[in-house]
């Protein structure tokens, strides 16, 4: 870009100007008249000739820039005043820049191209892509940042920034709030301060004199004046000002007498300050004190005392102050004062969160928690308490940076976020802070954030069984009791039912103190567990109430009917059919159920009214319920129809018999008492199967809950962490920071942090991988998940229903309320038929009245009960409104009723015989219309639990044999807990065929590294193996005597590379080579050395179920598109994919990913049905349109499943999918003769065919109901004769193109691929999968993990498989 021109100096007083301009472009005449074209007259003066001036040309080095960096040093450079060429000159590692020495110096251009040059921070602790997201969001936000870049890999950022605007400092403190560790690897030269030393400065107002001058001065950002040091700091903006110009500047400030001198800065002052600090425990609160602390912009060191509690800080005090030291050592959760304050007063900052991750004892949290609440403290403050809905949390470091951020912010004294519920408790001085602000702060980490508006959370209530109350003054004494407490909300005692009621404030109070105090007044406490609110007995009372009300009333009214029917009949047999209409009137009125008791009124309808009312008003009583919700969202469905024809037969029949009493007919009235009943019958029948098998499905939700333990070892702790005490109490009495001890074997009771021991946990439960997890202190646990071989103290973090148990419950609980069920047939129909029957009886009506007015004689012919006492008008109406009403009535819904229940239940009864558990009629409806197929690897496709697949021995025969070595190796394992172990030693057994093995002494196991032990008496199994193999002469027999005398004894080594390393053993490259090569394929491969000799290596994998790639290539010919989705690495998944046939690959997904995943496939139109196995598949399968659990896997999977294979066997997938298809065409077919029925009855009923004489009688209409819902259930009946299509049926059908997929047709997408809409739920799940899974790739014998968490250079693997490292890089 061309330079800007030059300046000039224009002179008032002389009324001239000077310019320096550029020859080629300009000349004295184009200047002057630019001048006059600006309105002012110019002519060049004689004197003046054009004098040429002096330029100068130098080597600006530009080596540390990269190329980017360049380009803008480029555009900046060229924009300086006097600069006349710029141009880069590879050769000489720089710019050649050509520039006139009075307007610009060498110095200038050399600060203005190093302040491009970009900060390159490394940055520890990032461990997902929500970190480089949070970092990037918090920095990029911040003034005077131009670009920020972070790479997870590297684990470095790149920032272009504007020196005069923000400093390198700011910009690290600002990393380190976010949560993260940051150093800079190289920075440009600071420009920002000139510090000059000022002279003759004598009181405030020179000081505001300089202050105001200078900061107006173009590219100046700001002026610190100290009129005590005589110094002045000036940030400025090298482009637009140089330090000599500045120095200038207030130089000439009146009274001019200002001397400056740039200012050294080594002689910085410094002072001390001793800052005394309570809370620290450990050597890794010092570390964290003096680490953050030195971090700080102005101080110089840090040095922290454990013993004396003291912390030493030198600093400067023009950058910090104690205050803000205090300050910020308190904001790291520890209580610190200055040597001058009053220690005694708790300071209202303190922050209560055990953020150090060490558990105070409870008692001390206590204590704090009263002075919290004392408005003793400096302002005598009161905390409020919020919780915020969060989104998008995937991991423990996205919980940690939250918490660490807000707690950095002011006016915050604690945080608690809950991974799973995906919320945060935040305590705040409402002075200081708002809801609001905290939701912004979390939003502006790159999360979203919304306030739960009156959400009770933490409130505790308490349901307590009390012993032992005499009277009303125990229960008094019991209540006033409690309310005094501190932390009691609400209590009331019922003497009645020995039970109190009691809702707390579960931060202050716990239910063991509440137990505690009830128990002090002599009585006798025990803890009202709660029903459960799984089940469905209600619903199914309900309705088997409802049906058999119905029934009872039914069956006389029926038996009437029938004996009607009988009856006319024969009276039409005995008159030849020619009975006129007196001679049947005559006919009834003798018979004993149409005697009159009143006139009008007959026994059978009086009967049958008496029947009815029970069964409308009891019987029908949920109808009505259901139909007015319908009614009231403006909906038609089943029930509104039954309830809409019941109603009107009824109150018709009902007025019909007044009216006739009224009038005192002779004929008794056509009354439609039967309808209600009948109906009733049928509908409550198909309701109460409906609900019974939707009871089954949530009998495994309660199975759930009982995975959790019911007791746990409350411990109490010294201040050293030595044990005082320990107590046994139920698992609902713990409370948020007890500390807990696990035994080996023992489950977790309650989510926490580990606080003392290692161990190893076996968390399959939640995460669905067999492999075991370390955990030191720092890890988090799981409620429910095992512990294996070490003792623990865990830290109690989430308790009661916010464990991740309950959680996941929950979660399974929603999704199964959530997915919407799909409107039944049925209720579609309805929703026009009701509509349209109410058309037609209106149009019946309307037609009749029109008719009867125009043809009285019609009406007067088939009107029966037509008396010549009433009037021709009243007749007609009568008339019309009968036959209106009989449409009404005759359109019965009955059937409609049952044509789904009843196939649903032979359906599903079918499935059950075949293996295929069914859980109601949506999944049987919804499997049919399914697109998409999501298998889950471990323990669906595979079988889940790890097989050897082969022993490679590297030595020579004679050294070792092999049935030797599978001793020895079987042995060496057989006490180990490990999977793999198993896995060995379960091979060893089968290949040498013996039960009993050799004995193993000293061993030691290393969490993902391997076992060492030695191993003797291994030559008994020999003697069976050998003898076997041999000629069992006399010379072998001899032998094998002798070898048994002196039994050898071997030192045995079996783990990855790692451990072999460790041990002194060189891997040979071809070993080496074969174990990638397992490893490739997606197996684990650990070697075996005996007394320092690397023997075998043994290659162990997941065995793919033989079925799998049948059941995959049937789905596929079905045209349904089959996914893999596994949390597995993207090379074991890509391995198995290929061996089965599957095309495409979801890799390293994270359970509550998986739900999202599915969602995702159903945002884009596709119907979803996802098979799985383990609890962390549970979301997804409650997710999915049909959820398919294998019925080996945990009761959760099988819980929020619609479908359970019971078998274990995949092709019953494909035979649920074959099922619906039948039973679907069976509902259909259902309905066509439902239909008929009505189609048929209908226009009868509207008296269309009464020109032919075809007149409807009530019994009739009845009669076809009858058979209508008869023939519906024989036609659902058939069903039984479904038959499963069989493994040869489907190799057959699909002809034998089989063929072996091979790797490059498999895509594989990682994590959340293309989408990175945070999902936040199921997250704690996530948090942990990642945990295990940088274990679980501990363990494998991997150079580096194999995962890309810890990969920090591309392994040889994912270059083989021809995948890009960023493509490994984990969402």
């Amino acid at each position: 870009p061309p330079p800007p021109p030059p300046p000039s100096t224009v002179s008032l007083e002389q009324k001239n100007a000077t310019v320096i301009f550029d020859h080629s472009q300009q000349g004295p005449e184009s200047l002057s008249e630019a001048i006059e074209d600006m309105g002012f007259e110019s002519s060049l003066s004689d004197s003046s000739t054009a004098t040429p001036v002096s330029t100068d040309t130098q080597l600006i080095a530009t080596s540390s820039l990269t190329p980017a960096t360049q380009q803008e040093a480029l555009e900046k450079l060229s924009q300086i005043q006097g600069v006349l060429d710029v141009r880069e000159s590879p050769a000489l590692m720089g710019f050649t820049v050509t520039f006139v020495p009075s307007l610009t110096s060498s110095q200038q251009l050399s600060e203005v191209v190093a302040s491009v040059k970009p900060l390159e921070l490394s940055i520890e602790g990032m461990t997902c892509h929500s970190c480089t997201t949070t970092i990037e969001g918090k920095i990029g936000k911040l003034k005077g940042i131009e670009k920020i870049k972070v790479v997870l890999e590297t684990q470095e950022a790149t920032i272009v920034y504007l020196p005069y605007l923000i400093t390198v400092q700011t910009i690290t403190d600002q990393i380190v709030v976010a949560g993260f560790k940051a150093f800079v690897k190289s920075k440009p030269r600071p420009l920002q301060l000139s510090p000059s030393e000022i002279e003759r400065m004598h009181c405030r107002s020179c000081v505001v004199n300089i202050q105001d001058n200078i900061s107006k001065l173009p590219g100046v950002s700001s002026v610190e004046v100290s009129l005590e040091k005589e110094k002045v700091s000036i940030c400025y903006d090298p482009l637009k000002a140089t330090a000599t110009q500045l120095q200038q500047a207030i130089e000439a400030l009146p009274p001019g007498t200002f001397k400056i001198q740039p200012w050294d800065s080594s002689g910085a002052l410094t002072s001390v300050v001793n800052i005394h600090i309570e809370g620290m425990t450990c050597n890794s609160c010092v570390q964290s004190i003096e680490g953050m602390i030195s971090q700080r912009k102005g101080v110089i060191s840090a040095q922290v005392s454990l013993a004396d509690h003291q912390g030493a800080f030198e600093y400067d005090p023009l950058l910090t102050t104690p205050e803000e030291l205090r300050e910020a050592v308190e904001d790291m959760g520890f209580d610190a004062f200055l040597p001058e304050t009053n220690s005694l007063l708790p300071s209202p900052n303190s922050s209560l969160l055990k953020s150090s991750g060490l558990a105070h004892s409870k008692d001390k949290e206590l204590d704090s928690d009263l002075h919290k609440e004392t408005p003793q403290g400096r302002n005598g403050d009161a905390h409020s308490k919020c919780f915020i809905q969060i989104g998008g949390m995937t991991c423990a470091s996205c919980v940690a940076n939250i918490e660490r951020n807000l707690k950095n912010e002011h006016g915050i004294y604690s945080v608690l976020v809950a991974l799973m519920a995906s919320k945060a408790e935040v305590r705040y001085n409402p002075e200081l802070m708002d809801p609001g602000k905290i939701a912004e702060c979390v939003k502006e980490l790159g999360f979203t954030a919304s306030v739960m508006e009156n959400y009770e959370g933490s409130d505790g209530n308490l349901e307590l069984v009390v012993r032992g109350m005499t009277c009303a003054s125990c229960v008094h004494k019991i209540e006033s009791s409690l309310m005094r407490e501190k932390g009691i909300i609400y209590a009331s005692v019922a003497l009645a039912t020995n039970k109190a009621h009691i809702k707390y404030d579960s931060e202050i109070k716990g239910p063991r103190d509440i137990i505690k105090l009830i128990e002090v007044l002599f009585l006798l406490v025990i803890l009202n567990r709660t029903a459960s609110h799984l089940d469905h007995s209600k619903e199914i009372q309900q309705w088997r109430k409802s049906f058999l009300v119905s029934l009872i009333f039914c069956v006389p009214v029926m038996g009437m009917m029938t004996y009607m029917i009988i009856m006319d009949h024969y009276m039409n047999v005995s008159h030849q059919h020619n009975a006129t209409v007196e001679d049947r009137n005559h006919y009834h009125s003798t018979m004993f159920l149409e005697r009159q008791l009143l006139h009008g009124l007959s026994i059978m309808n009086l009967l049958s009214f008496l029947f009815c009312v029970p069964v409308q008003f009891i019987g029908g009583r949920y109808f009505y319920i259901q139909a007015y919700k319908a009614v009231k969202h403006r909906s038609a469905n089943m029930d509104v129809l039954i309830v809409l024809a019941t109603t009107i037969a009824f109150t018709y029949s009902l007025v019909v018999l007044i009216v006739a009493m009224v009038e005192k007919a002779k004929v008794n009235p056509i009354t439609f008492f039967d309808t209600p009943p009948m109906l009733f019958v049928f509908i409550s029948l198909g309701r109460w199967l409906e609900q019974i098998a939707k009871s089954k499905t949530s009998e495994a939700l309660s199975k759930l809950m009982s995975l959790q333990a019911t007791e746990a070892t409350v411990v109490t702790l010294n201040s050293d962490k030595s044990l005082l005490s320990e107590e046994q109490v139920d698992v609902e009495l713990v409370q948020r920071g007890d500390v807990v001890k696990v035994v080996p074997g023992g489950k977790f009771p309650v989510d926490g942090r580990v606080i003392e021991g290692h161990s190893m946990a076996d968390e399959s439960l939640i995460t669905g991988e067999a492999m075991p997890v370390t955990k030191k202190p720092g890890s988090s646990v799981i409620a429910g998940s095992i512990n294996q071989n070490g003792s623990l103290l865990v830290s109690a973090t989430h308790v009661g229903m916010d464990t991740t148990l309950s959680q996941i419950v929950k979660l399974v609980e929603e999704a199964q309320t959530s997915k919407a069920p799909i409107q039944q047939y049925a209720d579609k129909i309805s929703g026009y038929f009701v509509p349209f029957i109410v058309g037609i009886s209106l149009l019946t009506l309307i037609a009749w009245i029109i008719i009867g007015f125009l043809d009285f004689s019609l009406v007067e012919k088939y009107f029966p009960g037509y008396d010549k006492s009433i009037s021709r008008a009243e007749a007609v109406i009568r008339f019309a409104f009968q036959a209106s009403i009989t449409v009404l009535c005759i359109a019965c819904p009955c059937s409609l009723g049952l044509a789904t229940p009843t196939a649903v239940m032979v359906g599903t009864g079918v499935g059950a015989q075949n293996g295929i558990l069914i859980k109601g009629g949506e999944p049987l409806e919804m499997a049919h219309k399914i697109q998409t197929v999501v298998f889950d690897k471990t323990g669906t496709i595979t079988y889940g639990a790890p097989t050897v697949v082969q022993v490679k021995i590297v030595v020579e025969g004679n050294k070792m044999p092999r049935s030797r070595l599978l001793a020895i190796v079987g042995t060496a394992e057989n006490n180990s807990e490990h999977p793999l172990g198993a896995a060995i030693t379960k091979y060893c057994k089968q290949e040498l065929g013996t039960e009993s093995l050799g004995t193993c002494t000293d061993f030691q196991a290393v969490p993902g590294c391997g076992i060492r032990c030695q191993v003797s008496n291994t030559e008994t199994l020999l003697k069976q193996a050998d003898s076997d193999s041999e000629d069992n002469d006399q010379h072998n027999s001899v032998l094998v005597q002798i070898s048994l005398v002196q039994t050898a004894s071997y030192v045995v080594l079996i783990g990855n590379r790692e451990w072999m390393r460790r041990n002194c053993l060189q891997i040979r490259p071809d070993i080496d080579e074969a174990m990638m090569e397992h490893e490739r394929r997606g197996c684990t491969a650990v070697l075996v050395a005996v007394d320092n000799l690397l023997c075998a290596m043994i290659a162990i994998a997941d065995t793919v179920k033989p079925e799998a790639e049948l059941a995959v290539r049937t789905l596929t010919s079905m045209g349904l598109e089959v996914v893999l989705m596994t949390g597995d690495n993207s090379k074991t998944a890509r391995a198995i994919a290929a061996q089965v046939g599957i095309r495409k690959v979801f890799a390293e997904v994270l359970p509550s990913h998986k739900v999202a995943k599915v969602e995702q496939l159903q945002q884009a139109g596709k119907r979803v049905a996802m098979v799985g196995d383990g609890v962390n598949d549970s979301p997804a399968l409650a997710m999915a349109d049909v959820g398919i659990a294998i019925g080996t896997g945990t009761d959760v999977a099988i819980e929020a499943a619609d479908v359970v294979l019971i078998r274990n066997d995949l092709l019953d997938v494909v035979g649920s999918i074959d099922l619906s298809k039948k039973t679907v065409r069976r509902i259909r077919i259902n309905f066509v003769f439902a239909l008929i029925y009505n189609l048929v009855g209908i226009p009868i009923a509207a008296g269309v065919f009464m020109p032919i004489g075809l007149v409807l009688q009530p019994w009739m209409g009845s009669a076809a109901m009858a058979l209508s819902s008869v023939s519906v259930v024989l036609s659902s009946l058939l069903l039984k004769c479904y038959t499963k299509p069989s493994a040869e049926q489907l190799e057959a059908r699909l002809g034998n193109g089989r063929r072996k997929g091979s790797l490059s047709d498999v895509s594989v997408h990682i994590g959340m691929g293309e989408m990175r809409r945070p999902s936040p739920r199921l997250s704690l799940l996530d948090r942990i999968v990642n945990y295990s899974r940088v274990s679980i790739n501990s363990l494998r014998s991997d150079k580096h993990s194999l995962n890309s968490l810890v990969l920090s250079e591309p392994d040889k693997h994912s270059l083989l498989v021809g995948e890009a490292l960023c493509e490994e890089a984990f969402c």
